[in-house]
């Protein structure tokens, strides 16, 4: 009961971070309404048992991706008397564009059949110890396989960046 109630209202703060992010008029603060749509959808991640994956989306998308933006946004250093008005034309179609979009995204899923999974509901999927044992049991060799091509891409990295001693 109280899980329904907490699904309701991180896909209501999703959404309205999510409109936030388009409709607000400083990048900075669009950045900052990014970081909280994709805390709701970590939110959402714990909700379907899939903590994991919570972690590694905060850390990845909130943690490094964001810094990145707002490291980005701050060196452009947008200003409105610097940023180049937009015709009325340009707005006219890109109003036209959306809007073509999203009559083709309502026809596309009106004739999709909605799937119901019944008694599926498994508490051990997404969790870091089952992820684990399939890791290392069942993808052993693929995981090594990667583990050794992330080593030569690194010292591939250092041995191009690094100056040559003449």
């Amino acid at each position: 009961m109280i899980t329904s109630y907490l699904f309701y209202f991180l896909s209501f703060l999703a959404i309205m971070c999510a409109l936030m992010v388009v409709f607000s008029r400083n990048p900075v603060h669009s950045v900052l309404y990014l970081v909280l749509t994709f805390f709701t959808i970590a939110g959402h991640y714990v909700l379907l048992n899939a903590q994991f994956l919570a972690a590694v989306h905060i850390i990845v998308y909130a943690g490094a991706i964001m810094v990145l933006f707002l490291f980005v946004i701050m060196l452009l250093n947008l200003n409105k008397e610097t940023e180049p008005n937009k015709s009325n034309w340009l707005k006219a179609i890109a109003a036209i564009v959306s809007g073509l979009l999203l009559v083709v995204l309502v026809g596309s899923l009106k004739g999709a059949e909605s799937v119901v999974v019944t008694n599926a509901f498994n508490p051990n999927i997404g969790l870091i110890e089952n992820l684990g044992i399939t890791l290392f049991s069942d993808f052993l060799l693929p995981f090594e396989i990667t583990s050794i091509l992330l080593l030569v891409a690194m010292v591939g990295a250092v041995m191009l960046g690094k100056r040559s001693v003449k």
